[in-house]
């Protein structure tokens, strides 16, 4: 049986992922537990609590046990660990039982469900979904469910039961990516953590690339470890178990109560929306995360708040965006801010407002040339303009050029991928080094 749980925490505490660690811990005397999923849904939805996350796992139930203790066990834990005083949090729970799993893998449920599932799982992390639209698939597959209040997190507990079911069948179909969480013991929720940060820097250094934004070396700051009062005490992420756990052996940091390693979709640009060619604007929405290419239509501007601006032409017909880089990306818009009008690029962000909040950009082709006012070739002073359309000409020496002046620059940027740092990026968002093998013709710039 395939597990779903979602919308259990809120902004002041607690934790999906926390929960999923306790049941799992639970469950293990029912039967033998997989790793458990970590699903990262669409970044964008204005309702998400924190880090907009629902967890997943599976149970293969014992002889001798039952499979509704095991659901009871599960309700239980979820009406005792959610958020439920906090109006935003609004629990979910998905049950996808043996028999149904069974005839799934087999082919023998009606309507394609593998595919069906498929859709549901993309479109949570990529669109914006009505619990209606859940309700509906476990109608059609005669799955079992468990919410309080609202239910929305029936949701994301589908959509993270879906990835769970996709990859226990296609184990490559997905990028994936893992972390190793560290949980506080209860008594010390809400106070500041305790963890040395040179023993971090050490782990990370011994660690990095195959575990990434631990700390983020521009901003000189541990990022792997949360302010909120949560459980969690820090997260490892990365590409290799063991390189995840070496990095945990090596950090100092107050008792844990338990761990637990996710299999994720962290990291993997999977809400993303790729467009090919020329875009009409109407065809984008908020709430909705885009990658675009076109041309730069506006020289940027830094405004109130330190944030940068600068609009994107998307196709000939004069259909532009407006693409800002905000304050908390720190030394990203010093990249943003040495763009010019004419420049080519590709820009990888979250549509709020009509306004793309920017998470990488790729430079494909600088435009270098600068038209000046042409010297003079006698006395090498820059001449002055003869009138409208009547070119240019010395007044000292009286010589005359129709034309100006076009000079190659140096902009003080190269082409190729650029990201914000890892202290402002989103959980889901695909760090640059893990793109240095599949980019293998581009340049790669990675913020550290």
């Amino acid at each position: 049986m395939i597990i779903g749980i979602d919308d259990t925490d809120s902004r002041r505490g607690g934790c999906t992922t926390y929960l999923c660690a306790v049941l799992v811990d639970e469950l293990k005397k029912y039967g033998e537990i997989s790793t458990p999923r970590l699903v990262r849904l669409n970044p964008c939805i204005p309702f998400k609590t924190r880090g907009n996350g629902a967890v997943s796992f599976e149970i293969r139930i014992a002889n001798g046990k039952e499979e509704k203790e095991v659901k009871e066990v599960v309700k239980a834990r979820v009406s005792e660990l959610s958020e439920l005083s906090e109006e935003e949090t609004n629990p979910g729970v998905v049950f996808i039982d043996n028999d149904t799993l069974t005839a799934i893998s087999r082919g023998e449920k009606e309507n394609n469900s593998d595919e069906i599932l498929r859709n549901f799982y993309e479109n949570a992390v990529r669109e914006v979904l009505r619990l209606a639209d859940a309700y509906e698939l476990i109608s059609n597959l005669h799955l079992d469910y468990f919410g309080l209040k609202t239910k929305r997190g029936i949701i994301g507990a589908l959509a993270a039961a879906s990835f769970s079911l996709l990859q226990k069948n296609k184990p490559d179909y997905y990028d994936f990516t893992y972390e190793l969480m560290s949980y506080r013991r209860k008594e010390r929720w809400g106070m500041l953590r305790l963890i040395d940060e040179a023993s971090v820097w050490k782990a990370d250094a011994a660690t990095y690339p195959l575990t990434w934004d631990t700390v983020d070396w521009s901003e000189k700051k541990i990022v792997f470890a949360p302010h909120s009062p949560c459980p969690v005490l820090f997260g490892i992420r990365g590409d290799s178990v063991d390189a995840i756990y070496k990095a945990y052996e090596l950090i100092d940091a107050e008792p844990e109560e338990r761990k637990m390693l996710f299999i994720t979709n962290q990291g993997t640009d999977f809400h993303l929306i790729r467009f090919e060619g020329e875009v009409a604007k109407e065809k984008l929405q908020d709430y909705h995360s885009y990658i675009l290419a076109g041309e730069v239509e506006s020289n940027p501007r830094t405004i109130e708040g330190g944030h940068v601006l600068f609009s994107v032409s998307l196709s000939e017909e004069e259909t532009s965006v407006e693409c800002i880089a905000y304050e908390p990306t720190k030394g990203f818009r010093d990249v943003i801010r040495k763009l010019r009008a004419g420049d080519e690029i590709t820009v990888y962000g979250s549509l709020k407002k009509g306004t793309l909040n920017l998470e990488k950009i790729e430079v494909r082709k600088l435009n270098n040339v600068v038209e000046r006012n042409p010297r003079c070739d006698k006395c090498g002073r820059t001449m002055k303009s003869a009138g409208r359309f009547q070119g240019y000409r010395c007044k000292r020496c009286g010589t005359f050029k129709a034309e100006k002046d076009k000079v190659i620059v140096d902009r003080g940027i190269e082409t190729g991928l650029y990201e914000v740092p890892p202290v402002a990026r989103r959980h889901i968002a695909k760090p640059l080094i893990r793109m240095r093998m599949e980019e293998a013709d581009k340049e790669i710039h990675p913020s550290r």
